[in-house]
């Protein structure tokens, strides 16, 4: 499931290719000194992507967008096992 690349517990590589404009950007944050390296923007940019894709898939008690930055912010926080992130 997507939620263990979101706690990182264990990293595996994936070759991706990508159009030379989307690396010479991805080059440009890390040259501004946004990010570390290359892999790092990946990681940010999909983490957003899949979190960005739940809003609207949450139960909806109250306020999604609220209550998907809430599991954001746990996730980003803490090491949970896998059941208990299906929880959130």
């Amino acid at each position: 499931m997507y939620y263990n690349c979101i706690t990182m517990k264990t990293m595996s590589v994936s070759q991706v290719r990508l159009p030379e404009g989307l690396v010479k950007e991805m080059d440009r944050l890390v040259v501004k000194g946004f990010y570390a390296n290359k892999s790092d923007v990946l990681r940010d940019a999909l983490r957003r992507l899949i979190l960005e894709k739940q809003i609207g898939s949450v139960a909806n008690k109250r306020n999604s967008v609220s209550e998907v930055r809430k599991i954001r912010e746990k996730l980003s926080k803490e090491e949970l096992a896998l059941d208990e992130i299906n929880r959130l």
